[in-house]
């Protein structure tokens, strides 16, 4: 599979986890998991579906008695273990209870259980993209760049969004706080803390999605700098020059991650 199309399923994998993640609460939060969005996770490797009693299991596909199973519930519990054992722990019958062993295993589960909730997301989430082939040579970023480049020229919004959210991944950029937004814009950029605990924001990119124009500031601007700020809005209204503009900005980018990952391409 080509590396773009890998990338783009990282950043899908970890939006999906993320939205798993932020389902997940306290027992008494009355928050309630986001199962549908967890079995699509757990669909993308290779685990295999069974209902045993009132549990929906998710089993690895191994010929080995021993397995890994996840028990789709509010705690998302992954065992190391039988499949018989996991109905016997989380869902056992009257008869079963009554064995002084079973009863052992019933009230505690710390033998066979791998991890939990948050930690059991992020597994699976791992898991896929172990999957995936991210490393790429000079022409696979170029590519990323002359797709960006033809969406600016049609106007094509959706792609030149795709194409800022691939170079974000590899290159660490985030939406920047809301001191920086500008209605109707995508604003963009790489953060970095100095000494003093201070957070800087830069290179900046910013892209109008009304007039589909893409400017680019290459200088790291502090949360607290109104002035450099207030620049920040004027270059994108076009009363400033920004350090790069149009099809500039995505070989600016290519650049820097051509630079930040020169050894190993």
């Amino acid at each position: 599979m080509p590396f773009k199309q890998n990338l783009i399923n990282k950043i899908r994998i970890d939006k999906m986890a993320n939205k798993v993640l932020s389902s997940i609460g306290p027992p008494d939060s009355g928050h309630k998991l986001d199962k549908e969005t967890m079995r699509s996770i757990i669909s993308m490797v290779n685990y295999q579906k069974r209902n045993e009693r009132d549990l929906e299991l998710f089993v690895e596909n191994t010929d080995n008695d021993i397995k890994k199973i996840l028990v789709l519930d509010n705690a998302l519990p992954l065992y190391n273990t039988t499949v018989d054992d996991v109905v016997l722990r989380k869902s056992p019958t009257i008869k079963e209870m009554i064995s002084f062993r079973n009863a052992r295993k019933i009230l505690n589960d710390s033998d066979v259980l791998l991890c939990k909730k948050e930690d059991s997301v992020i597994f699976f989430q791992n898991e896929y993209i172990a999957l995936l082939d991210l490393s790429f040579i000079k022409s696979d970023i170029q590519d990323i760049e002359n797709d960006g480049r033809i969406s600016l020229e049609r106007a094509y919004s959706d792609g030149i969004v795709e194409t800022l959210g691939l170079f974000s991944e590899l290159l660490g950029f985030s939406p920047l706080p809301h001191n920086f937004l500008i209605a109707n814009h995508i604003v963009i950029g790489a953060s970095t803390k100095k000494q003093n605990g201070e957070t800087r924001f830069g290179p900046i990119v910013i892209y109008s999605m009304i007039h589909n124009t893409i400017k680019l500031i290459d200088e790291k601007i502090g949360i607290h700098e109104k002035e450099k700020i207030e620049l920040i809005h004027k270059i994108a209204s076009g009363k400033e020059k920004a350090s790069e503009e149009g099809p500039e900005v995505f070989k600016y980018l290519t650049n820097m991650v051509l630079i930040n990952n020169q050894q190993s391409l």
